[in-house]
């Protein structure tokens, strides 16, 4: 994959606002203590680099915006930071296969990039637990258990309904990140194009 001066410098503008959104909302999100915090982080970034990849239809490019972020991750003051980072990078490669696999960008494939993107936030614990604090599948599970009755009002035997409506819930963020990076990425080109229309003619 070759990519221009110009590609890569706007690669490097959506990684650095994503990077920003993470540093500066991450803080915010966590001290308020906002259900869902993590998928709605996760459904911004999704939606900075899926917009990027309307501006860059390049095979890497989502990926290359994530590990920008995830590398501008290091400057946050929050004291764990190597799950977010992995979580950034990891939220940029489902994303990237999606659309790699999808070819020309298309709605559908950002919602569903977007979707699984933000579904991996509710999974990626099943394996940064593990391997990152020694924690083991069945208390991460639990964990999951817990936070899903705890957010939902449900009771701990619920177990179906408690994973399915999470499932249900991320994917629906995650659906909405692809719908706006869609739509964003749209009007911005529409107004760009409108201006280098007028920049001519003047």
């Amino acid at each position: 994959m070759k990519l221009s001066t110009r590609e890569l410098a706007t690669i490097a503008v959506f990684g650095t606002l994503w990077g920003i959104s993470e540093i500066t909302l991450g803080s915010v999100l966590k001290s308020l203590n906002i259900p869902f915090s993590g998928a709605v982080l996760g459904a911004i970034g999704l939606t900075i680099a899926l917009v990027g990849r309307v501006f860059v239809p390049q095979k890497g490019s989502t990926l290359f915006i994530g590990v920008i972020a995830m590398l501008l991750k290091l400057f946050s003051l929050s004291g764990v930071i190597i799950s977010p980072m992995l979580g950034i990078f990891s939220e940029a490669l489902v994303a990237e296969i999606v659309l790699s696999l999808a070819g020309t960008p298309r709605r559908f494939a950002f919602l569903l990039a977007g979707a699984l993107g933000v579904i991996w936030t509710l999974l990626q614990p099943f394996v940064t637990g593990p391997l990152l604090f020694g924690r083991s599948l069945f208390v991460v599970w639990l964990d999951l258990l817990d936070t899903g009755s705890r957010l939902l009002g449900l009771s701990g035997s619920a177990v179906l309904w408690i994973v399915a409506t999470m499932l249900a819930i991320y994917a629906f963020i995650g659906c909405v990140a692809g719908w706006l990076g869609w739509e964003v990425a749209g009007q911005l080109r529409t107004r760009l194009g409108r201006f280098q229309m007028e920049g001519l003619e003047s």
